[in-house]
């Protein structure tokens, strides 16, 4: 029999996952090894009878450049009483099994350090290699490389955002949209520059001040102002998820929705609408102002998450996958695959990001202090200025509070 490596695919979807199982499947092949594809996540190895498929060069070729997962994915994290007593440890043996590789977020590869370590302690040849992967764009990899699924995610959210904005400026339409990026504010971000949106709003403008609903709106109205006194009646909110799952207990409660719990007691932040929320905010807002503006929710997110990859994720897919070859020739285990701006790999080690106190990988965040954020701020972005107080109490009785800066608690330079 064959030595062979088994693939599984944990968390939620990012494009370009295909290209690395389908890449790695191709090499590997290439060089005389079985190759494995484990349905279910890590479910799989916790098993009696694992869910899998063996995977050859014509179902490689057919799927590597295709959106989704081929391999179903799942969220489970095994306890480590699952570990110690669960592990089907019979299945690696069975089936000469020397690679897991293990496709996923920070939460995949914790899981993969710890099943790692399990294997060491039982004297058990086999290496582990991770390839990270997030449309969210907040692994804290070197030299701001970013993670595969962000370029494609943030075109195809580009290409809708773009479509919205036809529709606002067609009706006379205000359009809320919120994005996916439950730590940080890259994808909604990048989407919102690229298409020219008046107002983006996301985590990171929080630093001096504290993330509320109200200043949510206030934000989006200062916008909305704006624009009208530039006679414009039209444009888009872009909101970063991040900002909702940031808000406090109290103004969660604020919001009214009433939430359901997952078994650890908190609130199900995944099953409600941000951009309706938000818009309803907004609404309520608006009529108190007694400004008569049409808006609407639109939610970006799971229909991005299974998109076909763009080229560049197709090309840096590939070499991550062709990665996980060169590490494993060289006998690494335990990291994560990493390709720099040049394309030359490297072992990243868990420790290497780990906070050293809580042991977590903290999250990578919009730089608004860099020179892109500022120029989008300043040349894209439309809101309310000290400029604008005079004429703008047309329309607020109060134009100061809607003053970009003093919202955020921001100095002006």
């Amino acid at each position: 029999m064959k030595d062979s490596i088994v693939i599984l695919t944990g968390g939620g979807p990012a494009p370009g996952i295909n290209t690395v199982v389908g890449t790695i499947a191709k090499t590997f092949l290439k060089n005389g090894y079985r190759v494995i594809g484990l349905n279910g996540g890590y479910k799989g190895l916790f098993s009696a009878e694992p869910d899998y498929i063996n995977i050859d060069f014509f179902l490689a070729d057919n799927i590597f450049d295709r959106g989704g997962s081929f391999l179903m994915m799942s969220r489970y994290k095994p306890t480590q009483e699952d570990i110690e007593e669960r592990f089907n440890l019979k299945f690696f043996q069975e089936n000469r099994v020397k690679l897991l590789v293990t496709v996923g977020g920070d939460d995949t590869a914790s899981t993969a350090n710890r099943i790692a370590k399990f294997l060491e302690a039982r004297h058990y040849p086999i290496q582990n290699i991770h390839v990270p992967k997030t449309i969210d764009n907040d692994l804290p990899l070197p030299n701001d490389v970013p993670t595969f699924g962000y370029y494609s995610a943030m075109s195809e959210g580009a290409r809708i955002a773009t479509t919205v904005y036809e529709d606002a400026r067609t009706s006379g339409t205000w359009f809320l949209v919120a994005a996916m990026g439950r730590s940080a504010g890259h994808l909604a971000f990048g989407i919102g520059a690229s298409c020219h949106y008046p107002m983006v709003v996301i985590p990171e403008m929080f630093n001096n001040t504290e993330i509320t609903v109200e200043k949510i709106v206030d934000l989006a109205v200062s916008s909305i102002v704006k624009r009208r006194i530039m006679g414009i009646s039209y444009g888009g909110i872009m909101i970063s998820e991040g900002v909702f799952h940031n808000l406090s207990d109290a103004e969660l409660e604020k919001t009214g929705v009433v939430f359901s719990y997952d078994a650890h007691g908190h609130p199900e932040l995944g099953k409600v609408s941000k951009a309706q929320i938000f818009n309803t905010a907004l609404e309520n807002k608006l009529a108190e102002l007694g400004l008569k503006v049409k808006t609407r929710p639109i939610e970006i997110g799971y229909d991005v998450r299974c998109h076909t990859p763009v080229a560049y994720d197709l090309m840096y897919c590939s070499q991550l996958a062709v990665g996980v070859w060169s590490l494993f020739k060289r006998g690494e285990t335990g990291c994560m695959v990493f390709s720099d701006h040049d394309g030359k790999i490297h072992p990243l080690y868990l420790k290497d990001l780990q906070d050293p106190t809580t042991g977590k990988i903290p999250p990578r965040l919009v730089d608004i202090r860099n020179e892109k954020f500022y120029n989008v701020m300043h040349n894209i972005l439309h809101a309310i200025t000290p400029d604008d107080y005079e004429v703008a109490r047309k329309y607020l009785a109060n134009p100061e509070e809607y003053d970009f800066y003093k919202i955020l608690n921001w100095t002006r330079e």
